[in-house]
């Protein structure tokens, strides 16, 4: 029992190191980029020793592979618990992706460094770790179709839906919605934001006028 503390413990402190790690990684290539980022500020900025970078992931690279992997499925279990839990009030499939959009919103306002960089990689055809974002990026899109696939097959929802299309559209409208938020209308609150993509998902998807 005590050695299966032990690891626990030990677990438990590399997942708060990693998270610090992501923080501060994530922050410092917002401000100034991938490639002018090195390891010792990253290490520096999170408090810890440069060793330790390494000690968790093998390079800069790997770092922020790792840190798109991790900030994706985040996201990808917001999504999934805000479908799940508009399913478990009896809530129809154009609830759940009212509330996956409200979901998204609140995920990007509270990581909003992580977001401008996961954008701004999706755009890139260069870098390493480009396989393993579009994974993840399906990963989150998948959540979406679900609920669409479930709306067309129970007749909520007209089966003209281009049910692949229409969900990255509509993870696509949240992250560049949130986006021009954050940075042209700040003085607009999250309850504003997604009163107007409701009203957006309302008329395009539902077909309501």
């Amino acid at each position: 029992m005590e050695s299966s503390k032990a690891v626990d413990s030990g677990s438990s402190r590399r997942q708060v190191t990693r998270q610090k790690l992501y923080e501060a990684a994530v922050t410092l290539i917002a401000e100034q980029g991938f490639s002018a980022t090195t390891v010792d500020e990253i290490a520096e900025r999170a408090g810890v020793a440069k060793g330790t970078v390494y000690y968790n992931f093998a390079s800069k690279s790997v770092l922020f592979e790792e840190l798109l992997r991790h900030g994706v499925r985040l996201l990808t279990a917001s999504l999934r618990k805000a479908a799940e839990k508009t399913a478990q009030e009896g809530g129809s499939k154009v609830d759940a992706l009212d509330a996956m959009i409200r979901a998204g919103l609140v995920f990007i306002d509270r990581y909003p460094a992580f977001t401008q960089l996961y954008v701004a990689e999706l755009w890139r055809t260069n870098r390493a770790w480009q396989s393993t974002l579009m994974v993840v990026r399906q990963e989150a899109v998948a959540v979406v179709e679900g609920v669409l696939r479930d709306g067309v097959a129970n007749g909520e929802l007209s089966d003209e839906i281009d049910v692949p299309l229409t969900a990255a559209a509509l993870v696509g409208m949240v992250l560049v919605a949130a986006l021009d938020w954050q940075a042209f209308q700040p003085e607009r609150s999250l309850d504003d934001v997604h009163a107007a993509l409701s009203r957006l998902l309302q008329g395009r998807v539902s077909g309501n006028r």
